[in-house]
């Protein structure tokens, strides 16, 4: 593998959303996806900064949609994991599973 490092919280996060959305993962449908999930808010331009990280990574690939009038005639851009994205993202949650492991019990929500 080219990058033995761990990804990081945030790229973590985007590869879950291009998992969860599978062929609608495009720009806002995977920001919209992390805010549900985490209750965070997510800037656009820290979104697009990583997925063309991961994309230089080879961890995503990304592929043109059809172009519609809803967008003015543009086309989306979809995203979706490469083999090595999904490799490094096992790999990433297997270590951080292994870090967490009899930490501590908790269920639910986080403490505020």
């Amino acid at each position: 593998m080219a990058n033995s490092k761990n990804l990081g919280e945030f790229e973590i996060l985007v590869l879950a959303a291009l998992i969860r959305l599978d062929d609608q993962a495009y720009g806002l449908s995977i920001l919209r996806e992390i805010e549900a999930k985490t209750q965070r808010s997510v800037t656009i331009g820290a979104l697009y900064s990583t997925l063309s990280r991961l994309a230089e990574k080879k961890y995503v690939e990304t592929r043109m949609g059809e172009a519609t009038a809803e967008r003015g005639g543009r086309a989306k851009r979809y995203y979706e994991l490469t083999a090595i994205g999904r490799e490094k993202f096992e790999q990433s949650i297997f270590n951080l599973n292994n870090m967490l492991e009899g930490l501590h019990p908790w269920k639910g929500k986080p403490a505020q």
